[in-house]
């Protein structure tokens, strides 16, 4: 296998399984109930926000990787749009996979060479170290949302107040 069927490899691993920390954000996000997803803890962000900016550069670079420009802006990457039901938040989760696969399958087609080529500006670095970059990312944030999915399960559940 390449190098790009390597990253591309990595990066369902981190979504779905495989790879070497036995930890993927399916196992972790399946199952959660949107009021769980969006409940922020203490000062940290929400798993739905984590979710929703962990996919933004995704779904930001797969448009790159499809010809446009880089219009990528951090101020944007955690304005989560509002979740207020189950199905807002299974629209998300649908969204992230379907663009993982999407980006994987990217990754893949590209030249080799290209890798090492600069990422639309040279001041990005070149297309290894972003694509490796958000792989990256993406195993950060799994273990923000491992220990805040762990604080979530300990909390009795509310009563409802009437």
């Amino acid at each position: 296998m390449n190098q790009c069927g390597q990253l591309a490899k990595h990066l369902k691993e981190v979504h779905f399984g495989g790879n070497w920390t036995s930890s993927c954000l399916k196992e972790h996000l399946t199952g959660l109930t949107w009021q769980q997803a969006t409940r922020q803890i203490y000062e940290l962000n929400s798993i739905a926000t984590l979710t929703y900016h962990m996919n933004y550069y995704i779904s930001e670079v797969i448009k790159v990787l499809q010809g446009a420009p880089l219009q990528a802006k951090d101020i944007y990457s955690f304005e989560l749009p509002p979740i207020g039901s189950q199905e807002d938040w299974e629209k998300l989760l649908a969204k992230t996979w379907n663009d993982t696969e999407k980006f994987a399958m990217l990754i893949e087609q590209l030249p080799e060479q290209q890798l090492w080529e600069n990422f639309t500006d040279e001041k990005y670095g070149n297309y290894y170290r972003n694509i490796q970059g958000i792989i990256e990312h993406l195993h950060y944030h799994l273990g923000q949302i491992v220990i805040i999915k762990k604080i979530l399960m300990q909390e009795k559940p509310q009563e409802p107040r009437y």
